[in-house]
């Protein structure tokens, strides 16, 4: 059975950092690229962040130099170090492969003082 498991996710004060996991399990995961997506109430969901197989990172305009994306193909895992967290970055943040799997329930993000 293929799952996707995100975990991490909590209440931040403006400025601070989370980090953010999900671990993929019952599907290869080393060949694939992993992405991090969000959704803030009453909005769409976007792609935060990208890794391919290789490595190889994109990140949102709204990421850049604050996020980081990494990951553990050994684990199964993809990571996002979030820093200098706004209160803009609050959403259920999610991650699935390229092509997709079926959708975890995604961690909630919440920047608040």
């Amino acid at each position: 059975q293929v799952r996707v498991v995100e975990s991490g996710g909590g209440l931040v004060q403006p400025g601070g950092s989370l980090r953010l996991s999900c671990e993929v399990s019952g599907t290869i995961f080393s060949m694939y690229t992993m992405n991090w997506y969000r959704q803030a109430p009453g909005k769409e969901r976007e792609l935060v962040a990208s890794i391919n197989r290789s490595g190889g990172t994109n990140l949102a305009d709204s990421a850049k130099g604050r996020f980081t994306i990494s990951r553990d193909n050994a684990k199964k895992t993809v990571y996002l170090q979030m820093n200098s967290a706004k209160p803009e970055d609050t959403a259920v943040y999610y991650c699935n492969r390229s092509p997709p799997l079926d959708w975890g329930q995604g961690t909630q993000v919440t920047v608040s003082s």
